[in-house]
């Protein structure tokens, strides 16, 4: 490993955005278990200090516990977010959504659960560890007055099945989606598996291959707690559609953000982000026309 991989990046990676540009970010931030150095309270820090600098637009988050979720969100000024525990309520895990309240507002929302029985809190099927999950999002842009849906999804880490049949329940839930569409998170396996390859032969992008610019290597996104990023397998991804001919979504940058502090990393993964634009060749057109 370089010197360069073995430092310890700069605040924000991408920082910030205006309008038309949307930034966002999916991160895995581990459930508030664990003892320190590992735990949320030794941890919590360093991943409020990553948000305040980045400051997503929308920011999908995987593993969070509702108390947890809640010290996040008290630290993100001028954010909105929606929660339920996979187990209902604010029981277990969720993958809740937050979003930059002052450029987005929320029109829909929907959690759907991974199994046969979609609308049952708390189902599962087809071998999966665990209950799981997804959270959509249709948001208007109130910058651009363009609308987009994010959905947040934790796919299984022990049944290849499970994550195969959750990411067809993903594609039909992205068919569905009228306009330019997101779909984030934890899928718990790498680019060229076969998760990956029927999701984007099924018409979605993978952000961090359409991207105009990448920001970092292709780091490997499960850490496994070591402070130096490796290249490796990938698990969380962005992945996009377009809308129509005056919705398409184009990502600019995406970046794997590996900050850590002093040997202490803020999750087992480190969170990906891209910035993307939805209807920019019309948002184009209609300057045009005012001037």
């Amino acid at each position: 490993m370089n010197d360069a991989a073995n430092a310890e990046p700069d605040l924000p990676l991408i920082g910030p955005v205006e309008p038309p540009f949307l930034h966002v970010m999916t991160y895995n931030l581990k459930s508030a278990s664990g003892r320190a150095p590992r735990s949320w309270w030794s941890r919590r820090p360093l991943v409020q200090r990553i948000l305040k600098a980045e400051r997503p637009t929308v920011l999908c988050t995987q593993e969070g516990r509702f108390r947890q979720l809640m010290e996040l969100r008290d630290g993100l000024d001028g954010y909105d977010w929606v929660h339920l525990g996979r187990g209902g309520g604010s029981r277990s895990e969720a993958t809740a959504v937050f979003w930059d309240a002052s450029r987005l507002a929320p029109v829909a929302y929907d959690h759907v659960w991974l199994s046969r029985r979609p609308n049952l809190i708390g189902s599962r099927a087809w071998g999966a560890g665990t209950v799981r999950m997804l959270t959509w999002v249709r948001f208007e842009d109130k910058a651009t007055g363009e609308n987009f849906h994010v959905a947040d999804v934790h796919l299984d880490h022990r049944s290849e099945r499970a994550r195969r049949k959750g990411a067809q329940m993903c594609l039909d839930l992205m068919r569905r989606f009228a306009g330019p569409a997101v779909l984030a998170g934890d899928f718990n396996c790498e680019p060229g598996s076969k998760t990956h390859a029927l999701l984007t032969e099924g018409g979605l992008h993978d952000a961090w291959e359409t991207a105009e610019e990448r920001l970092t290597p292709d780091w490997a996104t499960y850490n496994r707690w070591r402070p130096a990023p490796a290249a490796g397998r990938r698990l969380d991804w962005i992945l996009t559609k377009s809308g129509g001919p005056r919705q398409r979504l184009r990502v600019h940058r995406a970046a794997v953000n590996a900050y850590s502090e002093q040997g202490l990393v803020p999750s087992d993964h480190w969170p990906v982000q891209a910035v993307l634009t939805v209807g920019w060749r019309g948002l184009q057109e209609k300057a045009a026309r005012r001037d």
